[in-house]
């Protein structure tokens, strides 16, 4: 039975290591509890690890991805997000805090934070709280999920999840293209397409 949290575990972390928009980790945590019908605190506390685990490497190996396909001045401009997040630490975990409890894919807001090499005490404590407390709403609703599996089916193309996966695409987008250091410096919204080497 314990290799039945393991998969919980290695689910998790492969589905939050990744850098680009994936289901949520608690689609596959939710699924495993629902299949081997596992206790729903230890999937979330297990799964909950695995998640910042996984975007904890995220945060180690972007700066790598970075410097090896974006060009170095879209990587100074992304490092400044960073800085500004450091100048102003509370805010910085409000907003991780915030939007780890949304709905939305947080793969922009580590690719973000580990581009810029943000220190992970500055993203690791918020997104680890707002983790856990989506998730847990998230596996506790796996019951209902049980009771309407077909409901859940008919909805997987959703405007909701099609407008979610839109959404982290945008961020993703934004993230990029847009020029950061005009924005933040100069007020002026710029986009460069040119960021690869």
């Amino acid at each position: 039975m314990w290799w039945q949290y393991v998969l919980v575990f290695l689910g998790a972390l492969l589905f939050d290591i990744v850098p680009f928009p994936f289901p949520p980790a608690f689609t596959i945590m939710v699924f495993l509890q629902i299949v081997f019908k596992l206790n729903e605190w230890w999937v979330i506390v297990i799964g909950v690890a695995g998640s910042v685990l996984g975007r904890y490497i995220l945060l180690l190996y972007a700066p790598i991805l970075a410097v090896r396909y974006l060009k170095d001045s879209k990587n100074n401009d992304i490092q400044i997000l960073g800085e500004k997040m450091k100048i102003n630490k509370w805010a910085g975990q409000l907003i991780v805090l915030s939007y780890s409890l949304l709905p939305l894919p947080t793969t922009p807001l580590f690719l973000g934070a580990g581009i810029s090499k943000l220190n992970p005490i500055y993203i690791i404590p918020a997104f680890l709280i707002g983790k856990f407390t989506s998730d847990s709403i998230a596996i506790h609703a796996g019951a209902y999920a049980v009771e309407n599996s077909q409901n859940i089916i008919d909805n997987a193309f959703s405007w909701q999840s099609v407008a979610s996966l839109m959404l982290g695409l945008v961020l993703l987008f934004c993230l990029f293209f847009i020029d950061w250091r005009t924005l933040i410096y100069t007020k002026k919204l710029v986009f460069n397409f040119r960021i690869l080497k």
